[in-house]
């Protein structure tokens, strides 16, 4: 019976008192994930660091070797596996698929524990407020990013540029009213507002001057293509002032 012997590969990485690079600690999971016993080799000080770069012609650590051969860093490692890398210079719908669903989930849970009931009128309200609440918090996280990305389109600030900066805390506080069903005078025309302006900008953008940019729905720094995600948004918005303003007049809730 033959044995096969055991895969073996080295791992050089940073392991210093103030810093250890999680490069390293990834590359390291990912070698014993695919079966390999790990030669694990600190790098304790920037002098060694520096060495190893040098004596190796490289500008990055950690550097990973199978065989003898230098594989290179955890992206290349990932490549060497037969695994993809995200490219991140590629839009993608992720951050606004997790960020709605995150809501429902909150729209559900929150609808079980006041109603006892899933699936409520009730719920799909929460939903949207609470997908409000959300991106008017990505927003919030450099409103100075996304002020400038939505100068790109947006109609209203391109032509009152404080509007932008002023947008993620409008939406936040339709947002959070909403949720409590509290002071409906102020958050219908606020929502209102701020979803027509945007469905307006995004459409005359997108599918009238045909442009391809980024949406600033979920903050400055995403790489979310501005389109369809955004419209909804915007109608989203202006759906649940409507709901809110019948439920308001004719309901009198």
């Amino acid at each position: 019976m033959t044995t096969l012997a055991p895969k073996t590969a080295s791992l050089h990485r940073m392991v210093m008192t103030k810093h250890m690079c999680p490069y390293g600690l990834k590359s390291l999971d990912l070698l014993r994930r695919q079966g390999y016993s790990v030669e694990d080799h600190h790098l304790t000080t920037r002098a060694e660091v520096d060495a190893f770069k040098q004596q190796h012609g490289v500008q990055t650590t950690p550097q990973t070797f199978i065989d003898g051969q230098r594989i290179g860093g955890y992206d290349d490692l990932r490549r060497h596996f037969g695994k993809t890398v995200p490219d991140k210079s590629v839009p993608t719908y992720r951050p606004v698929i997790a960020l709605f669903g995150m809501a429902a989930a909150m729209a559900l849970a929150t609808s079980w524990a006041a109603l006892g009931q899933l699936f409520t009128v009730a719920a799909a309200e929460w939903f949207v407020a609470f997908a409000m609440c959300l991106l008017a918090l990505q927003k919030m996280k450099d409103v100075e990013s996304f002020a400038t990305m939505f100068l790109n389109y947006d109609l209203l600030a391109q032509r009152w540029v404080r509007y932008g900066y002023v947008y993620p805390f409008a939406e936040g506080l339709a947002g959070v009213l909403m949720v409590a069903g509290a002071l409906m005078w102020l958050s219908i025309p606020v929502a209102l507002f701020i979803g027509t302006i945007g469905a307006v900008s995004v459409y005359k953008a997108v599918y009238i001057d045909k442009r391809e940019l980024k949406c600033a729905c979920v903050g400055g720094d995403s790489n979310v293509p501005l389109g369809f995600v955004s419209l909804t948004e915007n109608l989203m918005m202006i759906a649940m002032a409507l709901w809110m303003l019948t439920k308001v007049t004719l309901l009198g809730h």
